[in-house]
């Protein structure tokens, strides 16, 4: 499940960055929003609002910063946000699986709080309408 989720917030940060800032940095478990990607607090918004749009209500990322201290903040990692969704999403798929009455599979519908993820194409005409980023400097 990590790799997927890996994958999906790297998706999300291409969108948010642009792909030209991400392709000098490979996206892994170890890279940190701070350090390395240099997200800014309206970067982290536009993540947190992406989360949203994906996972449901449950992955409140504003909610899981606030749990943090300044400092852990800073030097917070991609495998730490993947983490955190893995497990509200396994505990999300544990409780619809616990609702569904015992050797049934849940209804299609109990999965309609997880959205699809958005199509390759409508993220990159949002990246093509995006403007370019400014040279770090």
């Amino acid at each position: 499940m990590a790799p997927d989720i890996l994958a999906e917030i790297t998706s999300m940060l291409v969108e948010i960055v642009g792909d030209e800032y991400l392709l000098a940095e490979e996206v892994t478990m170890d890279t940190t929003f701070n350090q390395d990607l240099a997200l800014e607090s309206v970067e982290f918004v536009a993540l947190a609002e992406l989360l949203h749009h994906r996972y449901g209500a449950d992955v409140d990322l504003m909610g899981f910063l606030a749990e943090k201290d300044m400092d852990a903040i800073l030097a917070m990692s991609v495998g730490e946000l993947v983490t955190h969704i893995g497990r509200i999403t396994h505990a999300s798929l544990a409780r619809t699986a616990a609702a569904s009455p015992a050797g049934t599979q849940a209804p299609a519908s109990a999965a309609g709080s997880v959205p699809a993820p958005v199509p390759a194409s409508a993220a990159a005409s949002v990246r093509a309408s995006a403007p370019a980023p400014a040279p770090a400097g």
